[in-house]
């Protein structure tokens, strides 16, 4: 066994589920921006009402992939199908481990012949990384990690904006000075922004038309300010890092699956590659759902509603399992709306001297950085929820769940067990507290209304309802 690795420091706990239980570290952060530019609740209000900037140029990690193996590389570990996958498109990109559970999933672009960049979390982009390192394929791998992890946290290779909203395009053209591009759902083209050149990617990331816009590290200022300059008439509003994550809960995307690295006799070597203190090693999960098991934390593509993306016209790895798993039965991706009073009745309890209820932060109220909680219904477990918090547009707190197919038509009620057992975990973020369960109805996703009547179909997010 490789000293220092992931394998080494997993061999050496008394329990994967318990270490990662009580990890101590809380939330994913978003660094390089201020908590709120205004408040967090006009800046909610403004990707639904007139537009906002999202300055995502610090928290992602990315993967420049560059070599006449990439595609062949890309296509033998996702699920996706690359048989119409030219340049000047994206798409979301989810590879799976050999018994077909979710490593994560990231935004991948086909820049140029034989090369491509993905943009998310570092899990896949580790898997990725480990496959072009010893799979003897032809392609260079270049990682640019996310700000937090970096050793000169002040320059990175991109800068990376996205401009949404109902005015998302008002802005687009007052920035360039021409008509907005006329572009589909994850296709790219250029424009032109304070004199820059800039790569613009037509997106939706809070449900609302828009773009995102991205290029070399140096030019970021001046095209952020242009941006920013040219939505003062139409309302444009720059995200903070407070709102930022609760943009999810309105469009239906869940960014928290729990890589499925851990057990696998597949993926042992693939552990014993990745260094001890790895993203993987310091994964907190939390919430009112534990199990010995780590792997009753795994998800499928369709827990997260990429059952559609799912093609078997490629061999990639995972691809057995799931052809087993195909015809079902599957958990189903919902949206579940907590009753306000039942809320507000946890909330109080703030104010008592004992026995308070778990803490709720607004407007995302996660803890941990892969959250699980347990859906209830006639007391027994038929899902799990995981992104909770607060819109202010819907005026509700929200959370995105997996439910089994008997409990997942909208209207139904079911509850929310709310807390960690046992009074909680050794997580910083987690004080001594006792369970709550809050009612809840089940709910479309995406949950906004113009969210899934404007993403493109096929997809994820495109009118489902449970």
């Amino acid at each position: 066994m490789k000293e220092h690795s992931l394998e080494s420091v997993l061999a050496e706990t008394k329990g994967i589920s318990h270490f990662l239980y009580n990890q101590q570290t809380g939330p994913n952060v978003y660094p390089g921006v201020p908590p709120e530019f205004t408040n967090w609740r006009n800046e909610q209000k403004a990707w639904q009402k007139t537009a906002v900037l999202f300055n995502q140029s610090y928290h992602m990690a990315e993967l420049q992939l560059e070599g006449p193996d990439a595609l062949k590389l890309l296509t033998g570990l996702g699920v996706n199908s690359f048989a119409n996958f030219p340049v000047d498109r994206a798409k979301q990109f989810v590879p799976c481990s050999p018994e077909g559970y979710v490593i994560g999933d990231v935004i991948l672009f086909h820049l140029a012949e034989n090369l491509f960049n993905m943009v998310g979390r570092i899990p896949v982009i580790n898997w990725v990384r480990y496959h072009a390192e010893t799979g003897g394929y032809n392609v260079k791998a270049e990682l640019d990690e996310r700000t937090a992890a970096r050793k000169d946290p002040s320059r990175r290779r991109n800068y990376r904006f996205q401009i949404q909203g109902p005015n998302a395009m008002k802005v687009i053209e007052k920035a360039t000075g021409k008509p907005a591009p006329d572009v589909k759902f994850f296709h790219m083209t250029h424009v032109e922004i304070a004199g820059i050149k800039v790569r613009a990617l037509r997106h939706g990331m809070a449900g609302q038309p828009g773009l995102e816009v991205f290029g070399p590290w140096d030019e970021g200022e001046a095209v952020r300010m242009a941006l920013v300059e040219a939505g003062k008439e139409f309302g444009l509003r720059q995200v903070g890092g407070r709102a930022y994550s609760s943009n999810t809960l309105e469009s239906g995307w869940i960014p928290s699956p729990l890589p499925a690295v851990y057990t696998s006799k597949d993926m042992k070597a693939y552990r014993e590659w990745l260094p001890a203190d790895c993203y993987e090693a310091k994964a907190s999960i939390g919430g009112s759902f534990y199990s010995e098991n780590i792997e009753d934390y795994y998800l499928t593509p369709w827990d997260l509603g990429y059952g559609s993306i799912v093609k078997f016209d490629h061999d990639f790895i995972g691809r057995a399992a799931l052809e087993k798993m195909a015809n079902g039965p599957h958990r189903h991706k919902v949206t579940l709306a907590l009753d306000t009073d039942s809320v507000l009745k946890v909330m109080a309890m703030a104010f008592a001297k004992t026995n308070r209820a778990k803490f709720v932060e607004f407007p995302s109220a996660v803890y941990s950085m892969h959250p699980f909680d347990r859906v209830l219904a006639d007391g027994k477990t038929v899902g799990l929820s995981t992104w909770i918090g607060y819109s202010s547009n819907e005026g509700r707190m929200l959370t995105l769940a997996m439910l089994d197919e008997a409990h997942s038509k909208p209207g139904m009620r079911v509850s929310l067990l709310w807390g960690e057992p046992s009074g909680g975990s050794t997580k910083p973020t987690v004080e001594p507290h006792v369970q709550m369960e809050i009612p809840a109805i089940v709910s479309p996703v995406p949950y906004a209304e113009v969210a899934r009547e404007s993403y493109a179909p096929p997809g994820w997010r495109t009118h489902q309802s449970a």
